[in-house]
């Protein structure tokens, strides 16, 4: 018995190692996107970051466009659009709905109960905004201006940069694009196989609120953005300068022009006045130093630097794949393939994590709707902080990405939050603590939104303190604790203190509430209402949020009396779900009819993912209730809704289900006009569409895609909890993140796990489900 377990742990170790070793060689395949033509429309353009500087190639011939972005650039200013007098109507408010008379309530809020002002329609709240155009007009010798051949060009993830080659004539042209992870500029390199063939012209654009100027050999626009008052809102100034290796460099008009160059080096900087008031001294500060490092170190200090981030997680899915053709060929075959592309799979969800990166840095602001690249001057729905799943979202997959540190800007988003969020709590709820809504900016706003119909969801604050525990039980880091203890309190105490009574259940419910942005039929069936008491989001937040703040008083040994209270009010709140009569989640206190039951938001399914109040061990009626209410709600809807579906199926254990979810993120379109409906999916530049793009969707899928191969939120690792049948054959993850700190390699063949080890900074003992069979485990 003893020998034959040897020989088994023996194969297991060999298997591991065999699989290890093969995950190392996909890594050696390069992973990127990669294209036969230039890009035609903006959704065709590579994405490059460094978490603050943001630069989008088109690779044109003629006319190379690159959309240029800081994440900072914001229009508005902070403002306080608090109803100082909404708590006066707040027992009105809460009559009515104990009288049944929702409708005459939510009147009553669309007229009293929501922000002053103008609300998100418009400045003060302001909205993310493009930086410019950064535009390269390319003139070739002879009549072949415009004929060009071999052109490729593609997106390094292993790299974080960008390129271009085609040939024109019998000359090849090259172009490498970063924005550098070493000095913080944006760096374009243009080469020509033929001394004294480079000859273009750079300019600097923007639609608005911009002047161009040159000075010397350098351009530099700068303006001053809308706030809503005096017109003088956030500064901004971006420069460009270039080293050229043979040719001349000079400035005509507004334009810098290089004649008879072989190589040259453009350079980018930028910055705003957003938190820095010697923005225009630190941009040129920026360029100066980048501008004096030879162009091969800073690309080996930007490749090391993001490689300590990147280089963190392997992932093979298996040998199918078709590397060989055009990332946007590619796309187009693998919804309807016989053949499973496991290796685009693998290179999107790579690429979610490459856009995390890319996207957000520890000190700066997160990645907002449309992660930090956008090409309008008035981004879609603000380009904002969407508090009732879409910021949210964006940070689920970077814990067991191993990218944990990029939840910490959220984070300071959040604690910034506070101040404001009191006065909001005490100028509508009369309430201790603090309370967001449903947007929210850098301005910090934190009021309710315009309408009742979605701004008074107050969910939003409870939400992000899911975001934050998170981080801590990825991390077991209680000094973070300790820092965010007063955010989570503060979220507690206000939620503690606007529970009232339904006579109903004589449960604990808040009055008013909604469900996120849907509606419902009142019972005669002759009216319709989104202001409710107790929607289940809202139970299930506070649910939640309560026992983690007594979790986290626990830990750190304090207050001692508000976890009592808080343990008292858990006894009287509702359940984590209510069946319905026809079995699925009640998504109202009441079992109200759904006037769309397609609707994009699941939010009464919160108890599901990503909280863990529901597991199909643990509370199987309600997974089963979770499973007829996602077939009711369908498979479509915009790609952040068909992303939480994905996760949902994944926590439901369904693997199959959740990488059909998976294939309807992957279809691929070109629509780019505003949809609330079906029909999300995937540009050919595999950024995430609503449409338009928004970036959640990247997010959620590459969070549903970890979710199938590991999950550890039920008190235990659980190795392949979901894998469909398509990545059954053989895989193996190197890298990947479970709660407590622990890094995770493992693999498997034919669905079964074939080996892993556990890795946490202090030995520990943790509990592991493999292959079905729960056990305990020392990692090392």
């Amino acid at each position: 018995m003893y020998r034959s377990s040897m020989i088994r742990i023996g194969k297991i170790s060999l298997l591991l190692l065999f699989s290890i070793s093969r995950v190392q060689a996909q890594t050696n395949k390069p992973l990127r996107l990669w294209y036969d033509k230039p890009a035609a429309q903006w959704e065709e353009t590579l994405p490059l970051g460094n978490g603050r500087l943001g630069m989008m190639p088109d690779g044109g011939v003629l006319q190379e466009n690159i959309v240029l972005n800081d994440i900072t650039l914001w229009s508005g200013a902070p403002q306080d659009a608090n109803n100082y007098k909404a708590n006066q109507k707040l027992p009105e408010i809460q009559k009515l709905l104990l009288e049944g008379k929702n409708d005459e309530a939510q009147a009553l809020i669309n007229k009293d109960f929501i922000c002053t002002g103008k609300g998100s329609g418009a400045e003060p709240f302001g909205c993310f905004q493009t930086l410019g155009r950064l535009g390269i007009a390319f003139n070739y010798d002879g009549p072949a201006n415009a004929a060009f051949t071999n052109y490729s060009r593609q997106l390094s993830l292993n790299d974080a940069a960008a390129a271009c080659t085609y040939k024109v004539g019998d000359v090849t042209y090259n172009r490498e694009y970063f924005t550098s992870f070493g000095n913080d500029v944006g760096i374009i390199k243009l080469t020509a196989s033929a001394a004294g063939k480079l000859n273009f012209e750079v300019s600097l654009s923007r639609p608005e609120k911009a002047t161009v100027t040159v000075a010397g050999n350098k351009l530099e626009m700068a303006g001053q953005l809308e706030n809503g008052t005096d017109g003088k809102g956030m500064q901004y100034v971006a420069l460009v300068s270039a080293k050229l290796t043979g040719g001349s460099l000079s400035a005509a008009g507004n334009k810098l022009v290089v004649k008879n160059a072989t190589k040259a080096i453009l350079f980018f900087s930028a910055k705003t006045s957003y938190k820095d008031a010697d923005y225009r001294q630190h941009a040129q500060q920026l360029l100066d130093k980048a501008m004096l490092v030879a162009y091969d170190a800073e690309k080996k200090k930007h490749l090391n630097n993001y490689g300590k981030l990147f280089n963190r997680l392997q992932v093979d899915l298996g040998s199918s794949g078709a590397d060989e053709l055009p990332t946007d060929q590619r796309l187009d075959k693998f919804y309807n393939a016989t053949t499973p592309d496991n290796r685009l799979t693998v290179l999107f969800y790579q690429y979610s994590r490459y856009l995390s990166i890319s996207s957000t840095r520890v000190g700066l602001l997160p990645p907002n709707l449309q992660g930090l690249w956008a090409h309008e001057v008035h981004t879609p729905w603000n380009g904002d902080y969407h508090l009732d799943v879409n910021v949210q979202m964006n940070h689920w997959g970077v814990e067991p990405a191993n990218l944990s540190e990029l939840n910490l800007p959220l984070a300071d988003l959040v604690k910034e939050m506070g101040p404001h969020g009191e006065k909001t709590a005490k100028a509508y709820y009369n309430a201790r603590g603090w309370v967001a809504h449903v947007i929210t900016n850098p301005w910090l706003f934190t009021e309710p939104g315009e309408s009742a119909s979605w701004g008074v969801t107050k969910a939003g604050s409870g939400w992000l303190c899911n975001n934050l525990w998170d981080h801590y039980t990825f991390s077991n880091d209680l000094n973070y604790l300790k820092k965010i203890y007063p955010v989570l309190k503060g979220s507690a105490l206000f939620y503690s203190d606007i529970l009232i009574k339904d006579p109903e259940t004589g449960w604990l419910v808040t009055a008013p509430s909604s469900s996120p942005e849907n509606w419902f039929y009142m019972p005669d069936g002759s009216k319709q209402s989104s202001i409710c008491m107790g929607a289940t989001i809202d139970n299930q937040i506070i649910r939640e949020l309560f026992n983690n703040v007594i979790t986290a008083s626990e830990q750190l040994h304090i207050d001692e009396p508000f976890r009592k209270e808080l343990k008292e009010k858990l006894k009287q709140i509702p359940p984590a779900a209510q069946i319905s009569a026809d079995g699925r989640v009640m998504e109202w206190l009441k079992d109200y009819k759904e006037a769309d039951p397609q609707h994009r938001h699941i939010s009464h399914l919160y108890g599901l993912y990503p909280a863990s109040l529901i597991t199909p061990s643990q509370t199987p009626a309600f997974a089963e209730a979770c499973k007829k209410s996602l077939n009711v709600r369908g498979d479509d809807g915009p790609s952040w809704s068909i992303a939480y579906k994905q996760l949902f199926w994944a926590r439901l254990h369904d693997g199959n289900r959740a990488y059909k979810l998976f294939r309807e993120i992957m279809k691929p379109t070109h629509k780019t006009g505003i949809n609330y409906g079906a029909g999300g999916g995937v540009y050919p530049n595999l950024l995430s569409a609503g449409p338009p793009f928004q970036i959640d969707g990247n997010f959620g899928a590459g969070a549903g895609i970890a979710e199938m191969l590991l999950q550890s939120h039920e008190g235990y690792i659980n190795f392949l909890p979901a894998i469909p049948d398509v990545w059954k054959a053989e895989g193996s993850v190197k890298g990947m993140k479970a709660r407590g700190n622990i890094t995770v390699d493992f693999s498997w063949k034919d669905g079964v796990v074939t080996g892993y080890k556990l890795y946490s900074p202090k030995k520990q003992v943790v509990k592991v489900m493999v292959n079905g069979v729960i056990k305990d485990e020392l990692t090392r």
